[in-house]
């Protein structure tokens, strides 16, 4: 699995995302950006993003690290550098 199909598959699963991903094949690491994570608590907003990966979090990607953020905490953070 490549960092650009997780991209897709994100985007395609969550309406107005959109997603930055990292990765070598087997560990992954994304920023996921999208208002629909606005109010909600964050492990919901991780399963949201696992929801878009499927069966592909147990076949195909070993390790997924995931960071969301509402479009305005994105814009804050890019602003301050604090994203790693």
């Amino acid at each position: 699995m490549t960092p650009e199909q997780i991209k897709l598959m994100i985007e395609s699963g969550i309406e107005g995302s959109e997603a930055h991903v990292e990765g070598d094949g087997s560990h992954f690491f994304a920023h996921v950006i999208s208002d629909l994570f606005d109010g909600v608590p964050m492990i919901k907003q991780h399963k949201m993003v696992y929801a878009t990966l499927g069966d592909s979090m147990e076949e195909a990607i070993h390790a997924f690290s995931i960071q969301t953020y509402t479009i305005e905490a994105w814009g804050k953070a890019k602003k301050f550098k604090v994203l790693s």
